[in-house]
C-alpha cells in the first residue's frame, strides 16, 4: 500500500512536470492553435497497465484538477481537459483490457479521444458545430503524438517490470 501510494504520488508530480513543460511549448499545425504533445498521457499508459484502472483514474483527475488549479483557469480549463481526459481514459480502459491490442495503438486512440472530448465539450459552451473542422487536424496530431507517448510508455514499461500489477 505504501509502495503503491508513493508510486502514485511520484507519477502525479511527473505529469504536472510535462504538463507544465508542455504548456510552454505553443504548437499550431495547419493553422489549428492548441495543439499538446499530450507527454503526461505517457504516464497515464504506465498506470493503466502496470498499476490498476482505479489508479490510472484517479490520476487522471488528479492530474486534471492540480494543472487547472496550478497552471490555468479553473473554471473553463478543467471541463476541457476532464472532458477530453474521460473519454481518453475510457478508450484506454477498454482497449487495455482486449488481448493483442499494443500500448501504442491504446495511447494512440487515447489521444484522438482526447481531442475529440475537448471539441464535443468546446462545441457545448460555445453552441456550435464550426469546431468539427478542427478534427481532421486534431485526430492525425493525436495519433502522432499518441504514437509518440505509446512509445515511450511501452519502453519504460519493458524496463519496470517490477511494478507491474499482480
Amino acid at each position: 500500500m505504501i509502495r503503491r501510494t508513493t508510486l502514485s504520488g511520484l507519477l502525479i508530480a511527473m505529469m504536472l512536470i510535462l504538463g507544465y513543460v508542455e504548456s510552454l511549448l505553443p504548437i499550431t499545425f495547419l493553422g489549428v492553435p492548441g495543439i499538446k504533445i499530450g507527454l503526461s498521457n505517457s504516464i497515464l499508459i504506465f498506470a493503466v497497465y502496470m498499476l490498476d484502472l482505479p489508479t490510472a483514474w484517479l490520476l487522471m483527475v488528479l492530474k486534471v484538477g492540480l494543472s487547472g488549479l496550478l497552471f490555468g483557469n479553473l473554471s473553463i480549463t478543467i471541463f476541457y481537459a476532464l472532458a477530453g481526459g474521460v473519454l481518453s481514459m475510457l478508450t484506454m480502459s477498454i482497449l487495455s483490457r482486449i488481448k493483442g491490442v499494443h500500448p501504442v495503438t491504446v495511447s494512440m486512440l487515447g489521444g484522438v479521444m482526447h481531442n475529440l472530448g475537448q471539441v464535443l465539450m468546446a462545441m457545448i459552451l460555445f453552441h456550435t458545430t464550426q469546431l468539427l473542422f478542427f478534427m481532421a487536424v486534431l485526430m492525425l496530431t493525436g495519433l502522432a503524438f499518441g504514437a509518440a507517448t505509446g512509445t515511450c510508455a511501452t519502453l519504460v514499461m519493458k524496463h519496470l517490470k517490477q511494478f507491474k500489477r499482480k
